[in-house]
């Protein structure tokens, strides 16, 4: 079974006794296609955690010796709020969660001022969020690309996880940071699938412990095909867009660069739903021949159709 969250690797460490710690690992999910979601990438997990009875006043004390003094040009938004959709614990005290919360919260913009110091207007923003692993959660995004880009979640530790690791007396956060994200922002790279890219056009722009700007080199053609069907009505509440993503990846692999829903229609008399997806094929390393795109979609229609039940148009 590949984990899907490093989140899996918390109870061992909290039965050691570590009152903080990170965990870095890969971990694989079904996803999306586009240019910021890949089915395997790396996540590091942060802990920290305080005895219930002196966490207000050890988590005041830390907060005042680790002020930072940069100065940096990051604007921050948080409008979240603690509502019944992201609720405190009932087990925890509400001072001490909001406690608790400050901090989280203090030291992941900290994070952001340490690796962006050298950014220009750069935006944060906070939103609700939801974890099985935390609550009350949330997410972190930077925009990047015209668009908001998680790239951290993390929340107050469910209190069951800690109980079940002989932590009882604790109470703590948890996040979980998207590295490859942090990088794209970081070195301004524009496509998650360029980490895994042996093109030496890229590799050769990096060296270690050095911050470089990623230099766009010519790109390859792309090749867009359209893909639509009908859906079957009694197996339309089955039907997720990860689905339908999984068989493009698994038969198509790197050379799709983004999949779009780009028509939903409702026949009016029928009442069957029709979906349209575009896939937009182009590979990081090659141009690829129309002969090559159009057997590999043909190879996915088939696969579509028998897989998701459906009846193609």
């Amino acid at each position: 079974m590949l984990r899907t969250h490093t989140s899996a690797h918390q109870r061992q460490a909290l039965q050691t006794g570590a009152e903080k710690f990170l965990i870095s690992a890969d971990v694989y999910r079904r996803d999306e296609i586009d240019t910021c979601h890949y089915p395997v990438f790396h996540q590091m997990e942060g802990v920290q955690i305080f005895s219930i009875n002196k966490a207000i006043e050890e988590i005041a004390y830390d907060m005042q010796i680790s002020t930072s003094q940069q100065h940096c040009h990051i604007n921050t938004d948080d409008n979240t709020v603690i509502s019944i959709t992201n609720p405190i614990q009932s087990c925890h005290p509400i001072e001490i969660a909001n406690a608790i919360t400050s901090h989280l919260k203090y030291s992941l913009n900290e994070l952001v001022k340490m690796l962006f110091i050298d950014e220009k207007n750069l935006q944060v923003r906070w939103v609700d969020a939801y974890f099985p692993f935390t609550s009350p959660s949330w997410e972190m995004e930077i925009f990047y690309q015209g668009k908001w880009l998680e790239v951290c979640g993390c929340g107050v530790i469910t209190q069951d996880i800690l109980n079940n690791a002989g932590q009882s007396d604790k109470i703590g956060w948890a996040f979980g940071l998207g590295l490859e994200r942090i990088a794209m922002v970081l070195f301004n790279i524009p496509d998650i699938r360029l980490f895994w890219s042996k093109d030496p056009r890229f590799i050769n722009q990096f060296t270690s412990n050095e911050i470089i700007k990623f230099k766009p080199f010519s790109k390859y053609p792309s090749c867009i095909k359209d893909l639509s069907f009908w859906m079957n009505n009694d197996k339309e509440h089955e039907f997720h867009i990860t689905n339908f993503c999984e068989i493009v990846r698994d038969i198509a692999e790197d050379l799709v660069e983004d999949v779009k829903l780009v028509d939903d229609f409702m026949h009016p008399k029928t009442k069957k739903r029709s979906l349209c997806f575009r896939i937009n094929y182009r590979s990081m390393d090659r141009t690829c021949t129309n002969e090559e795109i159009n057997g590999i979609q043909d190879k996915i229609r088939k696969s579509v159709a028998e897989k998701l039940d459906v009846t193609l148009r």
